[in-house]
């Protein structure tokens, strides 16, 4: 398994089967998305998993973060996780945070993730943020 740069298009494809399918492809956009770091897994030649990290004042924040469910718990979540981690600690961020589906939230407490602020809401989608903070 090998985790890579891709160009945002085929991070959209992955948004959208998997986060927002009843909406438009373009929901799975976000602002900063020309700027941001696109990751991707590929098994074989499909891409399968897919995440997005976005400079910020306080640390790197990791957005649309997303696998095919047919490749669900097969670990390619973790090794992405495993290396968005990782690329924090080399390029020396403070911290990595995210806006966690509340569905996920012990997924992303496995690595250290704790909550902070107020609980949100996308769509009718429950979320919290969530912060890890970069031990160097």
């Amino acid at each position: 398994m090998t985790i890579q740069t891709i160009p945002l298009e085929p991070a959209l494809d992955i948004r959208h089967a998997v986060l927002w399918p009843d909406h438009p492809r373009d929901f799975s956009r976000v602002q900063g998305d020309e700027g941001a770091l696109h990751l991707g897994i590929y098994e074989k030649d499909l891409l399968i998993c897919v995440a997005s990290l976005y400079e910020t004042k306080t640390g790197l924040r990791l957005r649309k973060f997303a696998t095919l469910p047919e490749y669900q718990g097969k670990g390619h979540g973790s090794a992405m996780m495993r290396h968005a981690i990782t690329h924090c600690e080399t390029t020396h961020q403070p911290r990595l945070w995210l806006s966690a589906r509340a569905t996920v939230m012990p997924f992303y407490a496995r690595f250290g993730f704790e909550p902070f602020g107020a609980p949100a809401e996308k769509a009718g989608v429950a979320y919290r943020y969530m912060e890890r903070i970069i031990q160097f």
